[in-house]
């Protein structure tokens, strides 16, 4: 017993020489390391009692970052599950397109892009721009089967398209559609895709932003856009953006140009509704009012002498069109404001079923995202200062 004593007094003895060497060569926080530690004495019965004891095996060391690395573990866990589950659901396509040349005449091109199934009929969700004008489109699985498929319908105004494919139902691997009331911004969001042909590729980002309106032409805006950080590169179009579950809520469309960190998705939302239509109909019915206007401005208000700041000023009605059978006036008569020719003295629409209408776009966004053909809408309008209440009801955009 006094052999061990010793000897761990020692071994003490030359643990604290070493510390107060140590605090004298490195300081720490602008003090000496030995500020930093307080050294028991020898005598000290804490210490008699180490000395005494009799370890059977050494303490365990625990990091005090050891419970956080768990949940990154964890979280890295739910990622490589998903992708394990979801990735056979996405498939590669390969579009070929006839372009002619004037030299050459008829010339071959391809284009790629990504898909994913979303039943056991051989349905797969694509973008519209991924098999634009192809004369041959062909379809490769997860397990490298290659089929061709056909076009069974498509939308351009909201950049989506359907194909199917006819293969055995064993190998077709749906993935579910999620929901888009359940979204918000900093939620987790995953893309599976085929950027530059490397099949299957997965890129993890947040959901930046939602309901954004993308500007696809001079014409065409998609409405409710998801934005996003995760990594969208050329061959993602069509592809899924996915929520921590393996649901799809986006379809992988666009990136912003020029810029890091700024994709964007059609929501899931708009494939709920477009899509069944496409089986169906092989299109989607746009609903549709027949007016052309102005957006309101506080500037413009002014300008004309207006009763509100926020609204759309009618200019012009397609005959027999839904605003014109419901009533709607449009201009009757031009100004020049600066550089500017309008046609002013229509009426101005305010608000469509109560929900209130700021500018054009708003117009447009809510008869897409709230309207179907063939349902009565309720147009609350300012005419020579009088309110007034007129039905129309809406038909297809010709």
């Amino acid at each position: 017993m006094n052999r061990r004593r010793t000897s761990a007094l020692c071994g003490v003895t030359i643990g604290l020489l070493a510390l107060l060497l140590l605090s004298a060569t490195c300081p720490v926080g602008g003090g000496a390391l030995s500020q930093a530690i307080l050294v028991p004495s020898l005598s000290s019965p804490a210490v008699l009692a180490q000395i005494d004891a009799t370890p059977t095996s050494l303490p365990t060391v625990v990091l005090p970052l050891e419970e956080d690395l768990a949940l990154v573990e964890a979280a890295d866990r739910l990622v490589s599950e998903l992708y394990a589950r979801v990735s056979p659901s996405v498939v590669h396509i390969t579009s070929r397109v006839i372009t002619l040349d004037f030299f050459w005449g008829p010339l071959p091109s391809e284009g790629t892009g990504s898909g994913f199934v979303i039943d056991k009929e051989g349905h797969i969700v694509t973008n519209y721009h991924v098999v634009e004008n192809a004369e041959s489109i062909e379809v490769i699985l997860s397990d490298q089967t290659q089929v061709p498929a056909q076009l069974v319908g498509i939308d351009p105004p909201n950049d989506l398209a359907v194909l199917r494919i006819t293969v055995a139902p064993e190998k077709l691997v749906p993935v579910p559609l999620g929901d888009g009331a359940t979204l918000r911004v900093g939620q987790r969001a995953i893309a599976i895709g085929n950027p530059f042909g490397l099949d299957r590729t997965l890129t993890v980002g947040v959901i930046s932003a939602l309901g954004r309106p993308l500007q696809k032409d001079d014409n065409t805006v998609i409405y409710n856009v998801i934005q996003t950080d995760a990594a969208i590169n050329p061959g993602n179009s069509g592809g899924p953006l996915l929520n921590v579950r393996g649901e799809v809520i986006g379809v992988n469309t666009a990136i912003r140009q020029n810029a890091e960190g700024i994709g964007f998705a059609v929501s899931v939302d708009t494939v709920r509704r477009v899509v069944p239509e496409l089986i169906q109909y092989g299109r989607y019915a746009h609903p549709w009012l027949g007016v052309l206007g102005y957006s309101i401005t506080p500037e413009l208000a002014r300008a004309l002498g207006l009763p509100v700041e926020r609204g759309v000023l009618v200019a012009r009605l397609y005959r027999n069109s839904p605003a014109d059978r419901a009533g709607i006036r449009g201009a009757v008569r031009q100004i020049v404001v600066g550089n500017q020719r309008l046609l002013v003295g229509g009426d101005i629409l305010v608000a469509i079923d109560g929900v209130p209408i700021r500018d054009w776009n708003s117009l447009q966004e809510y008869l897409e995202e709230s309207t179907r053909v063939g349902q009565t809408v309720t147009l609350s309008v300012l005419r020579n200062g009088q309110s007034l209440q007129l039905s129309a009801t809406l038909t297809e955009q010709p």
